[in-house]
């Protein structure tokens, strides 16, 4: 554990100047809207009570939900201006991160004012200070040092949200942390959680000096602080300087282990072509195929399934060959995504049980399943519920369960394992159905639509022939039994290999090589 801790370590170079960029960019907006609001809170008491009461209410929402707001939004604003506006990655984590922000240094803010002796206010109206003068020379003063307890807390604050920023496309170090998770490489989940708290305490140890610095009257101590904080700033911006002048193409992933492994497949086959390849991975799919529609990122992989009843808004379930076809030209539209072509394997929805379990119950099929589950539960991963295919199932199937959870799908099939779960809703191209020794119950009314893995591009990439040229290969070459091989090297617990990895040995699997 030690070697692979010290390995995933060695790695965070990157994740963790993105990190520091973000986190430094929110809290400076967060300062520069908090203090506006602290001076006006000085002269307003009622003021103060309704910014307080706002920013009081942004800080219930959760970190998550809030971030997932912001993409809605910018799309909505951006087809409102006419384009233009970037809905994901950096810009919706900064101002998510940034309305966190301001909660702590209003509140610290506005408590300093309020606690300044009435008489020290009282001199400087006898002295004839104007507002701006006794704001300048006598409040801001006084008030500095509790301003700046509610930026270090508000620092650390935002250092911690921002490993939430993965899930809106933006690199930080929730990167190796969300992928760590989903493949359960526990070692770089612990590198990813080790360095987002050795960067909020480095953060929270250098404001505390410039804090000490004001508080004490010694300029030197704080200058110092601020000096050291612009330096690990300007070390963390040298990544983002000038590099070799390659196309940037964008590889998208949604959140599990298939997903990475294609990822790195395909960025593989774009660097050997020439480009830069920037990876925007743990996108949910609600999230990602816009993103594609609108350049935000060039190349994924999606499922048929997901695309016909999300997407599409079908509910009809016509034969695999016809789903397609129809998808393909549901795409064909100017300036749209465009389909590369079926990778040849199928990641269906599915619903299985332990052996032994399912044998024990009678249970061969989502009938059987059906009359059964008023005694069971189901564990399902995070979205499937919303899904519209739930609600195909469900109207099919009169299903009851006595509880249903959701899970990341790492822990779906440890709930399974550990009995919190009796089915759960499974991939079938995950190598952990044959490995775990699971039953597949079969959908004797056809209500789970087919999931072929499709090869989705922009009209960016589409259109260049050397990135499609780059891609289209990869189309028919994947079965299911090679794809599921190089999932279960990734979820295995003995022996495991990283997405880099998994996605090497499948390039060297391909058929027909």
């Amino acid at each position: 554990m030690t070697g692979a801790l010290l390995a995933a370590l060695s790695h965070m170079g990157a994740p963790i100047a993105a990190h520091l960029v973000l986190s430094v960019s929110a809290l400076a907006l967060g300062i520069a809207v908090a203090v506006p609001l602290v001076l006006l809170s000085a002269r307003s008491p009622r003021f103060a009570r309704v910014a307080l009461g706002v920013a009081s209410l942004v800080q219930t929402i959760p970190a998550l939900a809030l971030l997932a707001l912001f993409y809605p939004l910018l799309l909505s604003l951006s087809a409102l201006l006419g384009g233009g506006i970037p809905a994901l990655g950096f810009l919706p984590a900064l101002l998510a991160l940034a309305l966190y922000a301001v909660l702590p240094i209003l509140r610290n803010g506005v408590t300093g004012l309020a606690q300044l002796d009435p008489a020290v206010r009282d001199a400087a109206d006898a002295m004839g200070m104007t507002l701006a003068q006794k704001l300048r020379w006598v409040e801001a003063p006084l008030a500095a040092p509790f301003v700046m307890a509610g930026i270090r807390t508000a620092a650390v604050w935002t250092i911690g949200a921002a490993t939430l920023a993965t899930t809106v496309g933006a690199t930080s170090l929730g990167d190796p942390i969300f992928a760590g998770l989903q493949t359960q490489d526990w070692a770089l989940v612990l590198a990813g959680c080790l360095a987002a708290a050795a960067l909020a305490m480095a953060a929270d140890a250098l404001l505390g000096m410039i804090e000490h610095g004001i508080a004490s009257r010694q300029p030197k101590l704080a200058w110092t602080g601020l000096a050291l904080a612009g330096a690990g700033l300007a070390l963390a911006l040298v990544p983002f300087g000038p590099a070799a002048k390659r196309p940037v193409i964008t590889v998208g992933a949604k959140n599990f282990s298939e997903q990475y492994i294609l990822a790195r497949l395909i960025g593989a086959r774009l660097e050997r072509a020439g480009y830069a390849v920037r990876y925007r991975e743990g996108l949910g799919s609600a999230v990602v195929f816009k993103a594609l529609e609108r350049g935000d990122i060039d190349v994924y992989v999606d499922y048929a399934g997901t695309l016909w009843t999300a997407e599409m808004q079908r509910k009809d379930t016509p034969p695999r060959a016809a789903m397609i076809a129809g998808i393909g030209q549901w795409l064909n539209r100017p300036g749209g995504a465009r389909l590369i072509g079926a990778l040849g394997f199928e990641n269906a929805y599915v619903f299985a049980m332990q052996g032994d379990k399912a044998r024990a119950a009678h249970i061969a099929t989502l009938d059987d399943l059906a009359a059964a589950s008023p005694r069971l539960a189901l564990g399902t991963d995070l979205e499937f519920l919303d899904r519209p295919e739930w609600a195909a199932v469900a109207r099919a199937y009169p299903f009851a369960f006595r509880e249903q959870h959701r899970y990341s799908p790492t822990f779906m099939y440890r709930a399974l394992e550990s009995g919190a779960a009796d089915a759960i809703t499974a991939f079938s191209s995950d190598g952990r159905i044959a490995a775990d020794h699971l039953v597949v119950l079969a959908d004797p009314k056809g209500a789970v639509p087919s999931y072929d893995a499709l090869l989705l591009a922009s009209s960016r990439c589409s259109g260049d022939p050397r990135c499609r040229g780059a891609i289209a290969p990869l189309a028919g070459r994947i079965d299911v039994e090679t794809m599921r091989e190089a999932n279960y090297r990734v979820d295995r617990d003995a022996d495991k290999q990283s997405p880099d990895a998994a996605a090497a040995w499948l390039a060297q699997h391909l058929r027909g090589e």
